[in-house]
């Protein structure tokens, strides 16, 4: 079974940072991306970053600067910073892999998702 867990949410004040973490576990063959995405009260889920992992990393315009996306491979573990936060970045965070499982006979990728963490932004 692969999990991805997040992790790091909170409550910050405008102008300060924080930093998600999404750990992947489980028997894992291969990662071949993992993505950040938000969803705002009332709003569609957006894609924020994504990281492959023999790749460069890409960015939502309105993050660009801001946030940055990067990970440790020895974890399997992908950060995402957030500095200068503002309330209008308020959102469930949730981390989505593309992983191949170890029991994968065919080799392709599962999309997984993570539960999500809870950032809020104060003004």
């Amino acid at each position: 079974q692969v999990q991805l867990v997040e992790s790091g949410g909170g409550l910050v004040q405008a102008g300060g940072s924080l930093r998600l973490s999404c750990a992947a576990s489980g028997r894992i063959r291969r990662i071949n991306a993992i993505r950040w995405h938000r969803q705002a009260p009332g709003k569609q889920r957006e894609l924020v970053a994504t990281i492959p992992w023999g790749g460069t990393p890409s960015y939502a315009d309105s993050m660009k600067g801001r946030f940055t996306i990067s990970r440790d491979n020895n974890k399997n573990t992908v950060y995402l910073q957030m500095n200068n936060l503002k309330p209008e970045d308020t959102a469930v965070y949730y981390c989505n892999g593309d992983i191949v499982p170890m029991y994968s006979v065919l080799d392709r990728p599962i999309d997984y998702w993570g539960q999500g963490t809870q950032v809020t932004v104060s003004s």
